[in-house]
């Protein structure tokens, strides 16, 4: 059977499918069957393009059942490659699914699937180009704020079938011809006027209704998905075995009554983080749905310790977890701790063994390994039940050795699910437990206790991501052989975030190892590290809100959606004050020496005029500081900066023009600027510049540290890298030490976030001293990397 397995494997691995996806598509009995059918169907038993395979893949998972005499042809198209992208696919299962058992009408399946049509770069370009002539009036007003989607979704609809990586890129060419760069006004929220309401205002108002498109109920709440707890005497999961009948996990009615009774039919759910790390932002998504679900249906969710690891477990990674849930906005229906249930687990496993489903193996690891690999029992698997309990009552009393015994849960060596190779449900450690003392000597696994604890607090909804998949035979393999209550048990795509690691021991090397600044350093993805960085809770949980409770594995999110968000609070949350990171001097010679104004700055774009609350006073006087690269010694048309004899407007302030250049020996090196201001503000230059002035004369500003933080790998998913601490990006931090800031940033304290104009979103750092405060750059004020950036 092993080698029957690794020749299923190496023909998955030869249609082009990464090594993960094929393992766990072999944990599949369905899809692993599926898969092998189209692949033989196919005849690319001896490999393919992986663009090929990635779409037979799709066939076997998705490919209609009421059309399943079509599936051969299909796959024809398929590796001809006459079908060759997702959209065309997903047409072809459309109409096969429409068309069933009948005849297939071959000119009509073609014309519908787009077989044949072949989309040039010159076809996009001349779409795109008619299509931005229809919008160009919208275009020209709104600028880098149109809405690109409906831009897409007009050329799509003149060319369906072409390459939409190539259609985003002409676009974004097109914008760029006709707008040139964004400008700081580009990315301000516009300003909403409202419009004034006619005479008909009832009938006005149900045209718009019935025109409007209206969002999905899953997307407005994510959580319909899941059934009540009344519901859960329904059949959760199929158990196949080798050797006995089919195991249809349910509650029978009494289980139910009592369940119900106790929790009064309220929603129980839980959060069950192990204590050995801080949490990231993929914990972020399970408490999402965790946390969200007991929410919204007015129940309640455990914050419950998974601490069955004494070695593991540390009191600063509990207290970090408890402060760090709340923080994320969630408020716990109670706190507990596996270890708080190891006398009912330590109870129950002496009844399965008494019922005859655990036994006392004495098997080493490497044996153990071996023996599931080759699906033999161990030695000791039938030894007799009341020596097992011998044993057992000997390991808990630490008359065994560490490592000379486990405790192995009686499953099925044959199974096609390798979770159901008798898994180890105690191991005997000499370690004393943070939270349950030295009274204990074993300690059970994750896969004996989870399931047992869910039943025992009267879990509704045991929710995991998919890599527990695997998992649910032997979760309700155990509660059925104990006769407990069974959860509803339901698995989700775990988050996966660009450009970042997300396991625990890769983070844990780079804590412990120095490559970064601790478990809360801004670059990582963890819950700590993000809110030191800047970014709010809220902010989190619209990313998460956005991305969805999906099964779809493998999917990478890009970094990028989730700075989307950032930008979206920040942009309605913080002050924009003034700071220069790179400051060169510009004395205005026309300005009297000495002569300070104070001059009104707005904390927001739409700052009312009547409103002082929502203004801060700048000092503009002779010498001002701009930013280095705001100035160039060679103009150009498309350069909105300062160069000689060239006048640009001072935020606030007024127009200055460059009426002289100081240069350093090497004739290259600008050491100052001499200008002259305009103050009737007559010359209206394009180019608008943020700066930061003398508060007095002959003293410099505000001095401050700013840090510059990027993304902290290079490489889109460095975790399938061998050598994935080579790809840390070396610009991932830059620290700038003696940054000037307006007067009116000295008043901020720890937490505090702004914009710093033109620049991006920055906060204060906890490094901050009375002496100096230090920002951290949360994000940047629009997407680097969208165009190929960086």
């Amino acid at each position: 059977m092993v080698k029957e397995d690794s020749n299923v494997l190496d023909l998955f691995l030869k249609i082009g499918l990464d090594e993960k996806t094929a393992k766990n598509t072999l944990a599949n009995n369905k899809v692993t069957t599926n898969l092998t059918a189209v692949i033989h169907e196919a005849a690319v038993t001896d490999g393919c393009d992986r663009a090929v395979g990635n779409l037979l893949y799709t066939v076997a998972t998705k490919f209609p059942a009421n059309a399943l005499n079509h599936r051969p042809t299909l796959l024809q198209y398929i590796v001809s490659t006459k079908i060759k992208t997702p959209a065309q696919l997903e047409a072809a299962f459309a109409f096969l699914a429409s068309t069933a058992s009948e005849n297939l009408k071959v000119h009509d399946f073609e014309e519908a699937c787009g077989v044949g049509v072949e989309v040039s770069k010159d076809d996009i370009e001349r779409a795109v180009s008619e299509v931005f002539e229809e919008k160009k009036t919208n275009i020209l007003e709104q600028r880098y704020r149109i809405n690109v989607g409906e831009l897409f979704g007009h050329v799509r609809k003149k060319l369906p079938w072409a390459d939409p990586k190539v259609v985003k890129e002409v676009v974004d060419l097109e914008l760029y011809k006709l707008l040139g760069e964004r400008t700081a006004a580009d990315n301000e929220k516009p300003v909403k006027k409202k419009k004034e309401k006619p005479a008909k205002t009832e009938a006005k108002a149900k045209v718009e209704e019935t025109s409007a498109p209206k969002q999905s109920e899953e997307e407005l709440n994510p959580y319909l998905i899941f059934p009540t707890p009344e519901e859960n005497f329904k059949v959760h999961t199929e158990v196949y075995f080798s050797d006995r009948p089919v195991l249809r996990a349910c509650n029978s009615k009494e289980l139910l009554e009592k369940h119900l009774k106790v929790t009064g039919g309220k929603v129980l759910t839980r959060f069950p983080p192990e204590p050995n790390g801080f949490l990231h932002i993929g914990h972020a998504k399970a408490m999402f749905v965790d946390f969200g679900l007991a929410k919204e249906r007015g129940g309640g969710c455990y914050l419950r310790f998974d601490d069955t690891n004494p070695e593991a477990e540390k009191k600063e990674y509990i207290d970090h977890i408890k402060e760090i849930v709340g923080w994320m906005g969630w408020e716990p229906f109670k706190i507990t701790y596996t270890s708080d249930y190891f006398q009912d687990l330590y109870e129950l496993a002496v009844e399965l063994i008494r019922r005859g489903h655990a036994y006392v193996d004495h098997q080493t690891a490497d044996e153990v390994k071996e023996y599931r690999e080759k699906k033999m029992n161990s030695p000791w698997r039938d030894r007799p039940i009341e020596e097992s309990l011998r044993l057992f009552d000997e390991m808990k009393k630490g008359m065994i050795d560490e490592g000379k015994a486990t405790l192995r849960m009686k499953q099925d060596m044959q199974n096609d699910n390798f979770n159901m190779y008798d898994l180890i449900a105690y191991r005997i450690k000499f370690t004393p437990h943070p939270h349950a003392g030295d009274k204990w000597c074993i300690y059970p696994s994750y896969d004996y206790a989870h399931c047992i604890v869910d039943s025992l607090e009267n879990i509704t909804h045991s929710l995991c991501t998919l890599e527990f998949e695997t998992r649910r035979a032997s979760y309700y393999w155990l509660l059925d052989a104990l006769s407990l209550y069974q959860p509803f048990v339901w698995e989700y795509s775990r988050l996966n975030v660009s450009n970042t690691v997300m396991s625990k021991r890769k983070l844990n090397r780079l804590v412990t190892e120095n490559w970064v600044d601790g478990w809360d350093d801004p670059r990582l993805m963890t819950l700590a590290g993000l809110r030191r960085r800047g970014v709010t809770s809220t902010a989190i949980n619209a990313f998460v809100r956005g991305i969805g409770i999906t099964r779809s594995d493998s999917s990478m999110i890009q970094l990028s959606r989730l700075e989307y968000h950032i930008r979206e609070e920040l942009n309605k949350t913080a002050a924009r004050t003034l700071v220069v990171l790179n400051p060169l001097k510009v004395v205005i010679t026309n300005l009297e020496a000495g002569l300070v104004m104070d001059l009104d700055a707005k904390k927001w774009p739409e700052a009312p005029a009547d409103d002082a609350s929502s203004f801060y006073k700048v000092p503009f006087s002779s010498v001002v500081y701009i930013e280095r690269t705001d100035f160039r010694l060679k103009d150009s048309k498309d350069y909105y900066g300062l160069a000689p004899g060239k006048s640009v407007l001072l935020r606030y302030a007024y127009p200055i023009k460059c009426t002289d250049v100081i240069l350093a020996d090497d004739k290259e090196t600008v050491l100052e600027i001499r200008a002259e201001y305009d103050p009737s503000k007559t010359i209206k230059p394009k180019g608008v510049l943020h700066w930061v002035a003398e508060p007095s004369p002959g003293a410099d500003p505000l001095k401050v540290e700013v840090r510059l933080f990027d993304r902290l790998f290079r490489s889109e998913n460095p975790a399938e890298l061998d050598d994935w601490l080579g790809d840390l990006s070396p610009e991932s931090k830059v620290v700038i030490q003696n940054a000037y800031a307006v007067p009116s940033v000295s008043k901020a304290t720890l937490g505090d976030r702004f914009q710093f104009e033109r620049l991006g979103y920055f906060a204060v750092d906890k490094d901050s001293t009375s002496e100096k405060l230090v920002f951290n750059r949360t994000v940047t004020l629009r997407d680097n990397y969208a165009k190929g950036g960086k």
